[in-house]
């Protein structure tokens, strides 16, 4: 029987630690998600490598972002959470795929020119043709919507441009996703650099998910504000970035609006502001962290998780996978 549910798939790299934007422009919501989607999450670990990683820190990294997913919510039972890398199908649609995207759509990627100018000494192919991968992950699943952030849309209309391509020539293969941009998603900004979004390349300004409480008090009190004394606690994105960032934290872990917020500090200075809201952001994390570090000294039980996982989305990518072989005329395996 078809399932009735519509399809919802995302990734995030295992290349750095998440980090409470992970968690409160997406993660967070995800776990309300499966109640009306049948979801997949994965690890995108394929993507991580057109950067060097330290092969054990990858492992590592893979296998606590498993656990840190089922800590947030993301129950194994109603969510198929799987490594990347576990399911060929991943590389072996992303090079057909990559015959079908131009090589302008894939030089107007941001993210290509991004890491260029970070990894100079790095500019691999992968790193360029990376998008043709990205759109492999996402149509392998035949998902209906990819939830992605405002800035990240992007990747998905590239992804749709390639399925649109390849529908044209063969047929209605694909399904064409639309991006899914969940409107209680917080836009966690940096710390020390409110200007841009909290990123794991500017540790000082981002809080990670298992980090001791003391550091993250310690991010919270060191966080950029201004000088305003007459009135500051109010929300002001354009003239007080950083108190706007801390008042969105704030409101995103406690569920108080901004009005609430401004009035609970009338009077007060950032010396009572920013301790406050690390301890709310502290606390929200506790048992994230606890949960995790309990699930990672089960190997075994982590292990059947992702296994499950990979069985369950690996029918599903042959599928596909299948489908696409049999159209652009290679001989059944």
């Amino acid at each position: 029987m078809e399932n009735e549910k519509k399809v919802l798939l995302s990734g995030i790299q295992p290349s750095g630690e998440l980090h409470l934007g992970n968690y409160l422009g997406a993660i967070k919501n995800w776990a309300d998600l499966s109640q009306d989607f049948d979801c997949y999450w994965f690890m995108a670990d394929l993507h991580t490598i057109t950067v060097r990683q330290v092969p054990a820190e990858l492992r590592r990294r893979t296998l606590t972002q498993i656990a840190t997913y089922i800590a947030c919510g993301l129950d194994p039972e109603r969510n198929t959470i799987f490594v990347q890398s576990h399911i060929p199908a991943h590389a072996q649609l992303g090079w057909v795929l990559q015959c079908y995207t131009m090589f302008g759509e894939l030089s107007r990627m941001t993210q290509f020119k991004d890491k260029s100018a970070k990894h100079a000494d790095n500019i691999n192919a992968g790193l360029f043709t990376y998008p043709s991968l990205m759109a492999a992950d996402i149509l392998l699943y035949q998902p209906d919507y990819v939830p992605v952030g405002a800035d990240q849309k992007q990747h998905v209309e590239i992804c749709r441009d390639i399925a649109n391509r390849f529908n044209g020539i063969y047929g209605e293969v694909f399904k064409v996703p639309e991006p899914y941009i969940p409107k209680a998603g917080a836009r966690v900004r940096s710390l020390n650099q409110p200007d841009t979004k909290m990123s794991k390349s500017l540790p000082e300004g981002c809080v990670f998910l298992l980090e001791k409480p003391e550091d993250i008090m310690r991010k919270f009190k060191r966080a950029v504000t201004d000088s305003d004394r007459e009135n500051p606690v109010r929300y002001d994105l354009e003239n007080k970035p950083g108190v706007a960032n801390l008042m969105q934290i704030y409101s995103a872990v406690t569920g108080k609006t901004f009005e609430t917020i401004e009035r609970e500090f009338a009077g007060q200075g950032y010396g009572a502001f920013k301790p406050a809201v690390g301890e709310a952001v502290i606390e929200t994390l506790r048992p994230i962290r606890e949960e995790t570090e309990r699930l990672l000294a089960d190997k075994g039980y982590l292990e059947s998780v992702y296994r499950a996982g990979a069985e369950r989305a690996g029918k599903i990518a042959w599928r596909t996978l299948s489908k696409v072989y049999k159209k652009v005329g290679f001989l059944a395996p």
